[in-house]
């Protein structure tokens, strides 16, 4: 898909032929003279040019001088490709590598720089007839490695997206740049849910950052809105981490939901070969959970063998978002995979928050520092699934804010509403409090890719009893649905709260 093309000089300094008719011709007069040149080359001893054009005399140990490099041609109709490369007329050097064997000429090969380094200099492959080659990479098959070696012989190459990590690690090994670059494209335009995480390891592993940062935002938009067991189940350990401890997490709906994700991706990890719908997962889980609980006397899961390994993953929870929901708060203690003595500071830490929000009537954060409150915002998120007005809440004591949020006519509206007291204390009936937040509205295609995303970055938000404001606008931006509105809020700045 989208093969990407790269075509050098006709052989010789002359033109490619301007008569389709001719085209074949001129190509097989081509491949005679490659043919004729490296042959005349082994007759009488001369050396094949590297690419810097360095040419050492035959007849002396005198220093290298310098001699055009002489030109060739890639192939687009496949005769070349089928005389030089696949039948290996003309052969100056074998390439020998994982079973198999390739007759081929060093003036192709030189195209790539890990053959032109080999080739020049004093190194001992540079007169060689017959090359072994070692293959550091286990990504690398003989299949990728064909492939890889023709590139050299054609203009373009296609390349099957469930056979781009194998090429691209090839290209990286034998230093294929052109091939590399088309590797990426094609990653590019196939992310989704079957390649993302390969994508994510490779793109690490050959130097395409952009490839990684493309499959970890793909990974932050689609880990809680797209249920999926196989994506859990490829997802090591330590992208876990990265993605539970990021703000950015699109979280559906609050924090005791991440928290529901990890134990059912916990299981899976240790559990790789459960199959099942996705409704049985969480089910599944708990009683697994359950029983080990039973057999470990009440012992915290992650205080165990088993456990410890995802102890630094599940230290990025934000608790202090789940314990102030009673449910939520229920549902922690009767699964006991958290440690109490992760639990206990939490717990003081909230109850002070609530005091302070209860009989300081403290209003609020008033400046933003974004780099101190990233790993303390509350996480929430509502998926809108048509264009039809609707409104919601999220749950939990929220330092005496009842916030509403809206959604009508491609508008989000926050609205503070202080007529039902039920949610919360007496700090609820204040005239006016403040919040730090941030909005993002993400739509997403089929594939998980973003088709629209608005982010209000982070402000203060300053609302007394019954006030609305409104804090996105579609407009008329097209819009796929469903649309997911994500939230961080900063109800209190923790430093002043805390000892």
């Amino acid at each position: 898909m989208g093969a990407l093309s790269s075509r050098l000089p006709w052989l010789r300094g002359g033109r490619a032929p301007e008569q389709p008719g001719a085209r074949g011709q001129e190509e097989e007069v081509a491949a005679m003279a490659v043919v004729g040149d490296v042959e005349a080359g082994r007759e009488h001893g001369g050396s094949t040019p590297s690419p810097g054009g360095l040419k050492r005399k035959a007849d002396s140990g005198g220093p290298q001088e310098q001699e055009p490099c002489r030109k060739h041609t890639k192939d687009s109709s496949g005769s070349l490709y089928q005389a030089l490369f696949l039948r290996g007329e003309g052969s100056d050097v074998q390439i020998r590598a994982l079973g198999a064997v390739w007759n081929l000429h060093r003036v192709y090969l030189c195209q790539s720089g890990y053959f032109a380094s080999m080739f020049s200099g004093a190194w001992r492959e540079s007169t060689m007839d017959a090359i072994e080659l070692q293959i550091p990479d286990e990504n690398i098959d003989r299949e990728a490695l064909h492939q890889a070696l023709g590139s050299l012989y054609q203009d373009s190459v296609l390349i099957r997206p469930s056979r781009v990590v194998p090429i691209l690690a090839t290209a990286s090994m034998l230093q294929l740049d052109e091939l590399i670059q088309q590797c990426g494209k094609i990653m590019e335009e196939t992310v989704n849910v079957q390649t993302v995480c390969s994508y994510y390891y490779s793109a690490g592993s050959y130097g395409l950052p952009h490839i990684r940062n493309m499959c970890f935002q793909w990974l932050l938009d689609n880990l809680m809105t797209r249920h999926s067991e196989e994506l859990m189940r490829e997802i090591s350990l330590d992208i876990m981490e990265e993605l539970v401890g990021s703000s950015e997490l699109l979280v559906m709906e609050v924090e005791i939901d991440v928290y529901t994700m990890l134990k059912m991706w916990m299981y899976l990890q240790l559990q790789p070969t459960w199959r099942g719908p996705h409704r049985a997962l969480l089910a599944q889980a708990n009683l697994w959970f359950a029983r080990s609980k039973r057999e470990l006397d009440g012992t915290p899961f992650l205080e165990t063998p088993q456990g410890r390994a995802f102890v630094p993953v599940f230290r990025h929870l934000r608790l202090a978002y789940i314990v102030c929901d009673l449910p939520s708060a229920r549902i922690i203690d009767q699964d006991a995979l958290i440690p109490a003595s992760w639990l206990t500071p939490v717990y003081k830490q909230q109850w002070l928050a609530l005091l302070q929000a209860e009989q300081t009537r403290d209003l609020g954060p008033t400046d933003v520092h974004v780099p101190n409150i990233l790993g303390n915002t509350m996480r929430c998120g509502h998926q809108v699934h048509r264009e039809e007005p609707c409104s919601w809440r999220w749950a939990g004591f929220n330092f005496g804010w009842d916030l509403v949020v809206c959604y009508a006519d491609r508008r989000v509206t926050f609205r503070r509403s202080a007529l039902n007291n039920s949610h919360g204390l007496g700090a609820s009936l204040l005239w006016q409090r403040k919040i730090a937040f941030r909005l993002c509205l993400v739509s997403l295609d089929r594939t998980g890719r973003t088709v629209l995303r608005m982010d209000s970055q982070y402000q203060v938000l300053f609302l007394g009893k019954d006030e609305e404001l409104e804090v996105a606008n579609l407009g008329n931006q097209d819009v796929m649905f469903p649309i997911y509105v994500a939230c961080n809020f900063l109800y209190l700045p923790r430093e002043s709260y805390q000892e």
